[in-house]
């Protein structure tokens, strides 16, 4: 009895309860204290450097006119040394020296190119007469010259032809208008207008002086191709070049006789047909234009 009491007893109750197993530990999450501490430094700096590079780009933009259709101060600081040429010398400087010199050619010819590298055309040529009267038989610089009297007289007919434009406009014959011979014409004509007085005033000055620099730019041109003919009477490509700016200037004489030397001592150049085309329409221009005593010596 024993025996099986104690072996009953050893079984297990089947009402009892198992006991749980004990919970595992949860791993403390890792709180990365060290990283918080890195970003937050890094956003303070960040601040600072965001801060720098705004500063930098206002200053580039005021700088350089980013943006502005300018050249901000960076322009200021070129038109301000402006005057400056290669060699660090200004055109007021330039000026005196060469007033100061006035037989020394080379302050002349400093004077001339540093005033036409400013786009002061006029005043290029009369530093650039004053040199060529020194140095008569300096081809470059006469060559230089005719370019710039032929620069200036192809402005002075655009502001011509601009002006000849704003009369037709502004003054335009009237539609229907009757015959100048008839009465009423006459009448009319007799009348003073307004607006073409207005127009002649205004633009009528502008267009007269525009033609008139140009006739005298073209004639100066002429009388400098002359003297380059002169120091090489043989150059084909001067007689040619004297050729051309004569018919424009309209010195028919001139340019027959440069046209004529030039097919003599080019027949066969590329220019040479042009030139006999040229030549023949110039010769009966001439001749239609003639008057009878002309005709008949």
């Amino acid at each position: 009895m024993a025996r099986g009491t104690q072996h009953r007893k050893r079984r297990p109750q089947p009402n009892a309860r198992v006991a749980a197993a004990p919970a595992k530990a949860r791993r403390p999450k890792h709180q990365r204290w060290e990283d918080q501490l890195f970003f937050s430094r890094l956003r303070n700096h960040a601040k600072w450097v965001f801060g720098l590079l705004i500063l930098v780009f206002a200053v580039g933009f005021v700088l350089f006119g980013v943006g502005s259709g300018s050249t901000g101060v960076s322009g200021v600081l070129q038109n301000f040394f402006s005057n400056s040429g290669s060699s660090g010398a200004s055109i007021s400087s330039l000026q005196k020296k060469a007033d100061a010199n006035p037989s020394n050619a080379q302050d002349w010819r400093n004077l001339a190119t540093k005033l036409e590298a400013d786009s002061r055309i006029d005043d290029a040529i009369a530093a650039l007469q004053h040199y060529t009267t020194l140095k008569p038989k300096d081809q470059n610089s006469l060559q230089e010259l005719a370019g710039l009297y032929l620069r200036r007289a192809n402005e002075e007919e655009q502001v011509y032809a601009d002006s000849q434009t704003r009369t037709s406009v502004l003054a335009p014959i009237l539609p229907n208008s009757p015959p100048s011979t008839s009465d009423l014409g006459k009448a009319l004509a007799s009348l003073t207008n307004p607006i073409q007085s207005a127009v002649s005033g205004v633009i009528g000055t502008t267009g007269s002086g525009a033609y008139s620099a140009l006739v005298q730019f073209e004639d100066s041109a002429v009388s400098t191709y002359q003297q380059l003919v002169k120091l090489s009477p043989k150059d084909a490509q001067t007689q040619l070049q004297l050729g051309q700016v004569a018919q424009a200037a309209g010195n028919t004489k001139v340019a027959i006789a440069a046209y004529t030397k030039f097919l003599k001592l080019a027949p066969d150049d590329p220019s040479a047909p042009t030139a006999r085309k040229t030549l023949k329409q110039l010769k009966a221009s001439e001749k239609a234009t003639a008057t009878p005593s002309t005709t008949k010596k």
